[in-house]
């Protein structure tokens, strides 16, 4: 009896709460908040968030198997690593008030009235907070691109420290630049959602750091011949799930761009996936899953400059584009030039972002994207040289100050693991595990 008095009253109170959780979000009278924009960027946040693991599954199943944790354990210490150092610093130096084009103000340090607070240029129709999570998650992905670059030999007390200056040094300068209002944004580069702010600073900054580092100590490193294809594919599925969120996210809003960068993101990484199969049954005889992997991520990188900006059509010649170039900076490039980028972040990241950038100056078009600029196809040239110099600036900084910064370190502690460590794995010497206990 007193079951069926309370089933009357529960139905009523989840009713009560479904109308009070579609109600606009509002934190203020006369706020702009709006609840749909809002639910959408916290979905696109825990989409990106999703992209760390993913990376590290795709990371981990390419390296020896005596190193697999040692890859894993990075990337998800960067996600802590990364939350902290934002929320201290990173976010404010990033999307503080700009100070001369050059640096964000602390306005924002230690989270200092983000919370509850919609005053902010950036954040739109969202809560300050979720625009400031939602920016954290890239902060994070692109400090976990640069590990593999290094994989299988950097100490980890000397990774923990190169993170946390990295992120603080080189990241958020850089995403001031773009992002917060600084010189490069005044200038007329565009970047929706991180060619040059995280895939250019990642892919090089991981070439400075492999070449800083040295190559892996064997006779023959080569290209490490993955242990565990499956987990590779895993890992590519997720961050090409987590990429929806990346680049459809950095619209701000639930609307028509969103819309747009969700479909160009798909059509780029699907292209690209058939483009690198293409091109390894041309050249090797034989298509392989590592490489409509490689592919696929190529083709999600080189759009993400361009996402929204750029019109389906263009998406597509975009992914069928970046993949000869990618494969020919992973197969001749890294062998000609003779670095040990372990797992190709520069070939990927930094080729696949440098070629997105481009691209985005070349097939941008005002009738589709919000900045209102076309690129050189539809006959503006001031947006493919703001590209350029947005390229050339990355470039240089990400390199000198990533240089710079193990430089430093290397004065204060060893950056590399023993030649005996290096051998028996990072996974046994430097974490006491195995990831396969047979």
């Amino acid at each position: 009896m007193m079951l069926k008095n309370m089933l009357p009253r529960c139905i009523g109170l989840s009713l009560v709460l479904l109308v009070l959780m579609t109600y606009p979000v509002a934190a203020a009278e006369g706020s702009s908040l709006n609840s749909g924009d809002t639910a959408f960027l916290i979905i696109c946040t825990g989409l990106v968030m999703l992209m760390t693991p993913g990376l590290a599954l795709f990371y981990g199943g390419m390296v020896k198997r005596k190193n697999v944790l040692s890859i894993l354990m990075q990337c998800f210490v960067i996600m802590a690593l990364v939350s902290v150092q934002w929320i201290m610093i990173g976010y404010t130096l990033s999307f503080g008030s700009d100070i001369s084009g050059i640096i964000g103000g602390l306005d924002w340090l230690g989270f200092k009235n983000v919370v509850f607070n919609s005053d902010n240029a950036y954040v739109g129709t969202v809560p300050h907070s979720v625009f400031a999570l939602f920016q954290l998650m890239f902060a994070i992905i692109t400090a976990a691109i640069i590990t593999g670059s290094f994989a299988e030999r950097m100490r980890f007390s000397a990774f923990i420290i190169f993170i946390f200056s990295w992120t603080t040094l080189v990241y958020d300068p850089l995403a001031h630049w773009v992002w917060g209002g600084g010189f490069l944004s005044k200038l007329g580069a565009l970047d929706f959602a991180g060619g040059m702010v995280v895939h250019i600073s990642s892919g090089v900054s991981g070439l400075i750091t492999a070449l800083v580092l040295g190559k892996r100590r064997e006779e023959n490193p080569g290209p490490i011949v993955s242990h565990n294809l499956p987990m590779t594919v895993l890992g590519t599925a997720l961050l090409w799930f987590g990429w929806f969120g990346f680049n459809a996210g950095s619209a701000l809003k639930a609307d028509e761009i969103a819309g747009l960068a969700l479909l160009t993101t798909n059509t780029a990484a699907a292209a690209a996936s058939l483009s690198w199969i293409i091109i390894e049954w041309i050249r090797q005889g034989k298509p392989t899953v590592l490489g409509a992997a490689s592919g696929a991520v190529a083709g999600m990188v080189a759009i993400t400059p361009a996402a929204g900006f750029v019109s389906p059509l263009s998406a597509l010649i975009i992914g069928l584009l970046v993949s000869p170039l990618c494969y020919f900076a992973v197969s001749r490039l890294k062998t000609y030039l003779g670095y040990d980028d372990a797992l190709d972040a520069f070939g990927i990241h930094g080729i696949g972002g440098t070629f997105g950038a481009l691209a985005t100056g070349i097939f941008a078009s005002k009738r589709v994207n919000p900045a209102g600029v076309d690129g050189i196809l539809y006959g503006g040239v001031h947006l493919f040289r703001a590209e350029l110099i947005g390229i050339i600036v990355t470039y240089l900084y990400a390199a000198f100050m990533t240089w710079l910064i193990l430089n430093v370190l290397k004065g204060l502690i060893p950056l590399r693991v023993s030649r005996e460590e290096e051998e028996a794995g990072l996974d046994v010497s430097v974490h006491g595990e195995n990831a396969y206990n047979m």
